[in-house]
């Protein structure tokens, strides 16, 4: 009864809502940007290697791969699975067009995140709930988008990338049903603890040391896939955009259709306009916020064009044929055993067991960041470590749930947050396209960018910027 009721509020979120919102923000400020997330991509990879102003302080990079933690993970292969077994092959289209029209709202979200950042006394810290209360003087919005967040990533996230990761020892003869879930679960929940006691910093370090090695792999696997299958590749293409257009099948039942696994699980791998990755970006110690607006377009495009791509192709070429049975892991795994050998499920399972780990950190450090809007104020040692055993239990039961149970729930608090954070971004984006419009000004001119609130007439009082 609980599935069913999680679905059709799903089917009515996904269906008419977040579609609409999605589609409607995106290219409204991709329209208003001037196409900023194509015509400025040789900014975005200059912006990426900024250094930060404070030598201590977190680079443009090191926030990219924490957002990118989150933003690669499971998802990009058990949620892209997901949607080619239930789906349709159709699906990868409209995961594309998510992610090309999302850039530029999380341009805009991201931006700012950074003009609206707090002082702390480990650095910067900010995010959707910080630019809700400064900008819109509503706390119990911001309230209660920061709840959303937290039952989003410190709940029904890192449980289901909890579950994704033991699903993928499924194959092995060792696994039992009733027992190995919870065995692995537990390895998976002690771990992250150990990298949470470390706080803010661990995580920054683990994650920038682990993301790039886990994406650079993953993708070379995928390449050398496709190479060998590449007879295949002309019927791939043309499998996708003939499912992608059939309109007739699509709107025949649009709840299991290509386009709405392909904007569900598009939106939760790359998480463009939910909210998220704002969190990540205020950390950045940058000299103007369009910088880090224009580095988390460039995670959007890793995550979707990249990764997910990377996993659909991989699956689509081998020629096995994807059914509700094997969607998931298995569907991954068996894709790769049929061009790979032994070594396919085995390299599933190595990058899975990154792809979890990186996301369960990442996640946890947004929720960090809410947690401190909440209370006001850092919290002290004692709250904090039971927190890290609260949330290291959490992992710890998810990996023993219901896959089913555990995407819809996911699915509705991250659709909470998307509600709320698009109609704020849009009522604040004359300032991020303020801010755009001067540090292009400033880029003609030959400078180096420098922020001034003064300089886009910001109405707000801002810690920084002044």
């Amino acid at each position: 009864m609980l599935n069913e009721i999680i679905s059709k509020i799903n089917d009515v979120l996904y269906s008419y809502i977040l579609i609409i919102m999605l589609v409607a923000a995106g290219l409204y400020f991709t329209i208003r940007t001037r196409f900023a997330p194509f015509r400025l991509f040789r900014e975005q990879l200059r912006a990426v290697m900024d250094k930060p102003a404070d030598k201590g302080g977190v680079s443009s990079f090191q926030a990219l791969m924490v957002s990118t933690a989150s933003r690669v993970g499971t998802g990009n292969i058990v949620g892209v699975s997901t949607a080619l077994c239930l789906g349709g092959f159709g699906s990868v289209f409209w995961m594309w067009v998510i992610a090309i029209i999302g850039s530029a709202s999380a341009f805009v979200e991201s931006t700012l995140a950074q003009i609206y950042k707090k002082r702390g006394p480990d650095g910067s810290y900010g995010g959707p709930a910080y630019y809700i209360q400064t900008a819109l003087k509503c706390r119990p919005l911001a309230v209660v988008f920061s709840i959303f967040l937290i039952l989003t990533y410190g709940f029904g996230f890192n449980m289901l990338a909890s579950y994704n990761l033991q699903s993928t020892f499924s194959s092995y003869s060792f696994y039992n049903e009733s027992v190995s879930p919870w065995i692995i679960g537990l390895i998976i929940a002690a771990v992250v603890c150990f990298c949470l006691m470390g706080g803010g910093s661990r995580i920054i370090k683990t994650t920038t040391f682990l993301v790039p090695i886990m994406g650079v792999a993953y993708i070379l696997v995928a390449l050398t896939i496709i190479a060998l299958n590449i007879s295949t590749l002309p019927s791939v293409f043309k499998t996708i955009f003939t499912e992608a257009f059939d309109f007739e099948a699509i709107f025949g039942g649009f709840s299991g259709s290509c386009v709405m696994y392909g904007i569900k699980r598009g939106l939760f791998s790359n998480e463009a306009g939910v909210g998220s990755a704002p969190n990540a970006s205020a950390s950045a110690d940058t000299n103007h916020p369009a910088k880090q607006g224009l580095v988390q377009v460039l995670s959007v495009f890793i995550d979707t064009i990249l990764v997910c791509s990377s996993t659909a192709f991989m699956c689509m070429c081998s020629g096995v044929e994807p059914t509700e049975e094997l969607s998931g892991a298995p569907y991954v795994q068996e894709a790769l055993s049929a061009t790979l050998g032994k070594f396919g499920p085995v390299f599933i399972t190595v990058a899975m067991i990154l792809f979890a780990f990186t996301t369960l950190l990442g996640n946890l450090f947004y929720v960090d960041k809410c947690l401190i809007f909440l209370i006001g104020r850092v919290p002290g040692k004692m709250f904090m470590r039971i927190y890290h055993v609260v949330a290291s239990l959490v992992i710890f039961i998810g990996a023993g749930l219901s896959a089913d149970l555990l995407w819809g729930i996911a699915d509705i608090t991250m659709g909470g947050m998307t509600i709320i954070n698009i109609p704020v971004i849009i009522i604040l984006s004359k300032y991020a396209m303020r801010t755009l419009k001067d540090y292009e000004k400033q880029r003609k001119e030959g400078k180096e960018p420098v922020f001034k609130s003064k300089s886009i007439d910001l109405p707000h009082d801002v810690d920084y910027w002044n």
